[in-house]
């Protein structure tokens, strides 16, 4: 049984058709299953014509990304595996780029904070204050 969909924000569900997998035979060492099976996988999708982003979503994407993300896996021997990876590399780098960082709402600090470090300032003085040569 396999999902349909993945979830990558609370708002946005990725449909798993919207993925491109393309496989390859993995380079580096290996031996004879290496250079016989093809098990890099390579998840590709095209931001553009996604149906699971809203247009602000996918200029937002565009403007951080680019307007296709890729993620290649080859660290398995097993496709299957390398499949996983690649879909998981690729819904993280989606999600990082959908992220909208919060803006912050300075604040001023409470009274018994400016108290106490009114306070400290006191006994710090006064430390100095003790430590001077006597007049």
């Amino acid at each position: 049984m396999e999902r349909q969909s993945i979830r990558v924000t609370r708002s946005v569900e990725l449909p798993i058709d919207e993925i491109e997998l393309r496989v390859s035979r993995s380079s580096g060492p290996g031996g004879q299953h290496a250079q016989k099976t093809s098990t890099r996988v390579e998840a590709v999708f095209d931001v553009e014509a996604s149906a699971a982003l809203s247009p602000a979503q996918k200029r937002r994407v565009t403007a951080k990304a680019g307007p296709v993300l890729r993620a290649v896996a080859q660290d398995e021997r097993s496709q299957l595996r390398n499949r996983e990876l690649a879909v998981e590399r690729l819904v993280a780098r989606l999600r990082e780029a959908l992220y909208v960082q919060r803006r912050r709402v300075p604040t001023r600090p409470g009274k018994a904070a400016v108290e106490r470090r009114l306070e400290e300032k006191r006994r710090r003085a006064a430390t100095k204050r003790l430590r001077r040569p006597p007049d």
